[in-house]
């Protein structure tokens, strides 16, 4: 009998609490704070969704040959925001895609999509619980993941 072996994709990695702290830190002063003064309220800083709905939204992509998922980047306007206060705010769409290889050899993931009623439709997943505007935050009003001073000049600083 003949065994093939079944190429990873794996690309990621489990990383520890200071990697986060500082990636988040990093995004907090790199990006959060011109984004939330140019949307005139603090935009979201992170974007939760329950063990149950990824299991199931991973299952499903599976059912359609999917074998990773694409996390795309987003920003709620008034016509895609069902919750008026995530309107300007970023968000995260999560893609059921398939890895293809070039002619080059080289790899790309294609997101998948599947037929519908209404025709060929992207198998995507949206509208998580966003931080802000709904956070969950401890008794004494601090956030679950470390705080960030940000010297804004002459305007203060703001702890986030």
């Amino acid at each position: 009998m003949e065994t093939i072996a079944k190429k990873s994709l794996r690309v990621g990695k489990y990383v520890n609490t200071a990697h986060v702290d500082n990636v988040i830190r990093n995004y907090k002063t790199e990006r959060w704070v011109q984004n939330s003064e140019r949307i005139g309220k603090e935009d979201s800083l992170s974007a939760w969704w329950s063990v149950e709905e990824l299991e199931e939204f991973i299952e499903k992509a599976k059912t359609y040959g999917a074998d990773g998922v694409k996390f795309y980047f987003g920003a709620y306007d008034e016509k895609s925001a069902s919750i008026p206060e995530y309107v300007g705010r970023q968000t995260l769409v999560m893609v059921g895609t398939k890895q293809k290889e070039n002619a080059d050899g080289s790899t790309r993931n294609k997101d998948i999509y599947v037929a519908t009623e209404n025709g060929s439709q992207i198998l995507a997943y949206n509208l998580s619980r966003l931080c802000p505007p709904f956070c969950g935050q401890n008794q004494d009003d601090t956030f679950e993941v470390g705080v960030t001073i940000v010297d804004k000049g002459e305007d203060g600083i703001v702890i986030i």
